[in-house]
């Protein structure tokens, strides 16, 4: 047992052992006057405790030591309380021995309570020495008479941090950088350029580095034409140097500085900071470099780390080589006089964002699982909706290989056409692809064919081309399809696919685009990622406490009856004078200057905008607007005048906004609510666009007391970059997953309506329920549990997550007889493990078996269809058939068959999950049969019963090995830890690109072990290990599934106990998972 000296570690009794404890006196001071209001994180010890019992429950917030992080925290806690109580030996006539005595003892008992021998060689020796350093038995400075004591060490600290703010007084930066190059064993530098003048004065240490063997990484980019082509070349020419730059600065906005300088005796030290490698910036600027040390920084290390392994291993930057230097010097010369020859665009890979791949995958998923080949993608105007479509035609090429994959784009305006031709070329690598028929231009060859639809019109095209003769099909601005002009192209073709995109997929003539599309959009990119690749500008978003109530409004057909709407904000008198009031004066109030306001406000009505412009106008805003009976002329004149700063503001009707595509707008009003969230979102979209000196959208949104059935959710929703967490949790926290230099704010009183809608529809079941009742009578189609989740945008779990299901909501709802069956209870834990599917392989396999069951017999059934039927039953049953009584699985799936209302469920549940899958699973190519699907979602009992298992107990741990098989399973948890960020235990487990995933494995693994040989022995044909994630272990509906992301392959490994291993995946992590994986990915 540890003996502590009661001066100064036993329970105080007097105030002066407080000196001792990792609180002081002054933080923990008395109850009524010294125990300072605020935050802490603090340990709660005994004398904190002792305070805060005299403190009532309203005044303190506690809450349990996170697992995940119980180890830090502690350890935290105890550095502080070992530090006092050494200081205290000291101060009661101890001396460096008494120290050290107290520091073993610690040892000891940690030795004694985990019985680990290995604890015992932890002691501290009693010499009381530091080791400073060491030299290779065979070093060949030990030939000239030189010793470990004289080697060159960095003048601050190897493993305290500290800050360099370019005082006299400190040591200068770049000669520090000189002697941590020197110390290091490998180095890694992060820099957006590099000038001659800086790198010169470290060239001969990187020398002297390189050839004594070390490692030196450098990225960096072509950013603003900085970097001089002589100091990269100069670099290149060192021995053990790689290289890697940007020369596409728009999409890669690289502006972090640091340099990396790893140790192999762990001691690694970084400094980051403002430096660029320029001769002021490390030597005379006034800079800011934090110096991070691995020993007192740990996870800040481990952060830089693999950030710079992300960036390092990203398509984004390119190897430099020596023939690469005439590139480099375009590059640098066209960032620093923006030329714009794109000479060489039609040799370079252009890979899709990662919101586009998404897309790409969707459509892969629309066209292979649901047989739909007519698909729409709606995107904001600017976020590339032109490339998803090459890059899909580029696939479909690849899909048709030696056919001549006919292409016809079609668009309504030249410019669109031209823009698109060089888009197309682009991606296909192929400067002599395509021609275009619009205008004067005249085409020889009509196989891929850019044709504007009046040209198509003017010269009876039809009736010179076969309905067939084209195989893939563009329509761009599609929601111009639904004018007749378009009706001859559209009935006569019949393409293999068509592509449509438009940015505004609602029309304000009421007529709809969807039914071309089977009523489906295909996919949408969602706004947050377009802006975090600043493709779109930030937003700042102002919920305004409205002045109307609107709860007694008349709600017909899924929104409000917008007569009474417009009656309300225009001819109500007082009512409407004081509603248009709160409109200037809340503009006034949030508006940087009015005098710089290009402004939009969408209205409800012709009458309401009318009213808006006259009141504005009236208020010194000078305004106008426009209306669906507006000629072209007038909407022109009124961008001018919006642009030139004549007017602040156009007010238009509701969508109304086609001819309003103005990039220039800063400002916009949403002075109605919008039902819809397509058009709520094309209308935001209209405020989005990029343009010179534009800093930000400002939003202002007017919220009032809304009706039950409105949707605020959805709306916030689409908003946010983390869809994992609620909105009622956002609101509450201030929207931290709001877009990179976005800003949500809600008044009081707007936040209160919201919560208070939110809570009494979709997220409590009586919402559930009301929604239900009224569903045919508010959307007019018919009431599915597919049609209910795609209409409300919602996750099946949302129900189940509940404690109920679909078709007692229904019944609780009046439209179905309320039954009670022997799986009753059962039921929802049933449907919630099923309603996470996305293998089409294996849900088809279910909704084509399920109604045959009784008919089946076992030993008639594949050993794959076996394994599916295992996996079916372990999720229904999740016992094996013998504990309970059944002779085998199939029996146990006939007494599940035997529940009519669940069977019914499940298979419309398995319908809505077919529906849902936005990714195609792909088989394994494997020894033995397996029914698992890579990229596809799973539960841990459905994974193992797949691979054979149906126990009568749970594998909580996050590693299996199926010795039989030859197969090690890997559940990873990304976060671990139960809050939002954990810098703890963020980078044990991520991917660092789609091809690469870094994975650590149980702290008792050891290199050396028969379980860690087995890791590192894992290359192709040598077993399998699969690896399955899940990004949390619980959401707001419950347990988190896995996704299955396939088998992986040894790579490489650093540590031991536990073990940093890097694996390769035998297929790509699609882009849906990849912003869940790569933690590292910024936009």
């Amino acid at each position: 047992m540890l003996i502590f000296s009661n001066k100064f570690l036993s329970v105080p009794e007097n105030p002066a052992i407080l000196n001792t404890l990792c609180i002081s006196k002054e933080k923990i001071g008395r109850v009524n006057d010294m125990l300072s209001p605020g935050l802490y994180e603090q340990i709660i010890n005994t004398a904190l405790n002792r305070e805060l019992s005299e403190i009532p429950d309203a005044r303190k917030s506690v809450a349990p030591i996170d697992k995940a992080e119980a180890s830090k925290v502690l350890a935290q806690y105890l550095a502080d309380v070992v530090q006092k109580g050494l200081e205290n030996v000291v101060d009661n006539g101890g001396d460096i021995s008494t120290q050290i005595s107290l520091a073993n003892q610690i040892v000891t008992l940690i030795q004694n309570t985990t019985q680990e021998a290995d604890f015992a060689a932890l002691s501290v020796d009693q010499r009381a020495e530091q080791l400073l350093a060491l030299l290779r038995e065979q070093d060949p400075r030990l030939a000239v008479g030189k010793t470990a004591a004289d080697l060159s060490r960095p003048e601050t600290s190897i493993a305290q941090s500290s800050l360099f703010t370019g005082a006299i007084h400190e040591p200068q930066m770049y000669t520090e950088l000189k002697k941590e190059i020197i110390s290091a064993d490998r180095i890694d530098m992060l820099v957006s350029f590099i000038k001659w003048s800086g790198l010169r004065l470290l060239m001969d240490e990187l020398r002297e580095f390189t050839r004594n063997g070390g490692e030196l990484r450098i990225i960096t980019t072509s950013y603003m034409g900085a970097t001089d082509v002589k100091a990269i070349e100069e670099l290149r020419a060192l021995p053990n140097t790689q290289i890697k730059v940007s020369y596409d600065t728009k999409r890669t906005r690289l502006h972090a500085k640091t340099y990396v300088f790893y140790r192999d005796t762990g001691f690694t030290t970084a400094y980051v900071g403002s430096s660029n490698l320029s001769n002021a910036a490390i030597s005379s600027g006034l800079e800011w470099n934090v110096k991070v040390t691995r020993r007192d920084l740990p996870e800040t290390i481990d952060k830089i780390a693999a950030t710079f392994e992300s960036y390092w291993n990203s398509s984004e930057f390119e190897y430099y080589s020596e023939d690469q230097k005439e590139r480099l010097a375009r590059a640098l010369k066209a960032e620093k006089y923006f030329d714009t020859n794109n000479a060489e665009v039609y040799t370079m890979d252009i890979a899709p964002y990662s919101y586009q791949q998404e897309i790409l995958d969707k459509l892969e998923a629309e066209r292979a699982v649901r047989g739909y080949t007519r698909n729409l993608v709606v995107a904001a105007t600017g976020t590339g909706k032109t490339v998803i479509s090459a890059l899909d035609y580029k696939r479909f090429c690849k899909q048709h290989p030696g056919k001549p994959c006919r292409l016809l784009f079609v668009a309504h305006r030249e410019e669109i056409l031209r823009q698109s031709l060089y888009t197309f070329r682009a991606i296909l690598k192929d400067a002599n692809f395509g021609e275009l028929f619009v205008g004067s231009y005249k085409p020889e060859s009509i196989d891929h064919l850019f044709l504007s639809i009046q040209t198509f019109n003017s010269q009876d095209f039809a009736a010179k081309t076969a309905p067939n003769f084209y195989d893939y099909i563009v329509v761009d601005e599609f929601h111009h399809a639904a004018a007749p002009t378009y009706q001859k192209l559209l009935s006569y073709y019949q393409p293999q696919i068509l592509l449509g995109l438009t940015a505004t997929p609602e029309r304000m003539d009421g007529k709809n685009v969807l039914p071309y599309f089977n009523n489906r959009i295909a996919a949408e990119i969602r706004l947050p990622e377009a802006i975090d690749r600043k493709l779109l500008c930030p937003f700042q978003y102002f919920g305004v406490t409205d002045t109307v109530d609107l709860n007694t409004l008349k709600w017909t057909a899924g929104g409000y009856d917008k007569g009474e709407l417009s009656n309300l904000y225009t001819f109500s008198g007082a009512v409407a004078n004081r509603r248009a009031d709160l409109v200037v004066s809340s503009l006034l109030k949030y508006v940087t200057d009015i005098d710089e306001v290009k402004g939009l406000g969408f209205c409800v009505s012709i009458e309401h905008a009318e009213f808006m412009c006259r009141y504005f106008n009236g208020r010194g805003i000078p305004s106008i607007f426009l209306t669906g009976k507006s000629s072209d002329e007038e909407r022109k004149t009124a961008k001018g005048r919006l642009v030139s700063g004549e007017v602040r503001f156009i007010f238009v009707v509701d969508i109304y906004n086609e001819g309003v595509d103005i990039p220039e707008v800063n400002t916009v009003l949403f002075l109605r609510p919008t039902e819809s969230l397509t058009i709520f979102l094309q209308q935001l979209g209209r405020g989005l666009r990029l343009a010179e000196d534009k800093e930000c959208l400002t939003v202002l949104d007017f919220i009032g007391q809304a009706n039950k059935r409105y949707n605020f959710e959805d709306k916030f929703a689409a908003l946010l970059s983390n869809t994992t967490r609620s909105v009622t949790r956002e609101i509450k926290d201030g929207f931290v997953s709001a877009p990179k230099g976005c800003y949500i704010q809600l008044e009081k009183k707007a936040a209160k309506y919201i919560l208070d809608n939110i809570r009494s529809s979709i997220e409590r079941k009586a919402g559930l329920i009301d929604r239900i009742s009224t569903f045919e009578e508010d959307t007019n189609i018919p009431l599915t549990l597919t049609n209910f989740l795609s209409y409300y945008h919602l996750d099946a779990r949302a129900i189940y997550g509940k404690k109920t299901t679909f078709y007692d909501l229904c019944a609780k709802a009046g439209l179905k007889e309320i039954l009670e069956y022997p799986l009753h209870n059962s039921a929802v834990k049933i449907l919630f493990r099923l309603s996470t599917l996305d293998s089409q392989r294996f849900i088809c396999y279910l909704l084509e078996q399920l109604p045959q069951i009784e008919e089946l017999q076992w030993e008639k059934l594949s050993e794959l269809e076996q394994l599916m039927w295992k996996m079916f039953y372990s999720t229904v049953w999740e016992r094996p058939p013998e504990k309970l009584g059944f002779l085998n699985y199939l029996e146990g799936i006939c007494a599940f068959r035997k529940n009519e209302a669940l069977y019914q469920e499940t298979l419309e549940l398995l319908t809505a999950c077919l529906d849902g899958i936005s990714v195609v699973g792909k088989p394994l190519d494997l020894e033995f049969p397996c029914p698992l699907d890579v990229h596809c979602t799973y539960t841990r009992t459905q994974i193992l019963a797949a691979l054979g298992f149906v126990e009568d107990y749970s594998i909580s741990e996050g590693v299996k090995y199926l010795r039989r098989k030859d197969v090690d399973i890997f559940f990873t948890t990304l976060n671990k830890a139960n809050k939002y960020y954990s810098p703890t235990t963020a980078y044990h487990d991520y991917s660092i690109n789609e091809w690469l995933f870094h994975w650590q494995s149980q702290s008792t693994t050891s290199e050396a072990s028969p379980t860690g040989q087995r890791y590192i022995s894992r290359k192709k044909g040598c077993g399998y290990s699969f690896l399955f994630v899940r990004e949390q272990k619980s959401d707001r509906y419950g347990a988190q599934p896995f996704v299955f992301l396939g088998p992986v392959y040894y790579v490489k490994h650093e540590g031991s106990r536990p073990m940093n291993i890097t694996w390769r995946l035998e297929q790509p992590i699609p882009a849906k998972f990849l912003k869940k994986t790569n933690k590292l990915v910024v936009g």
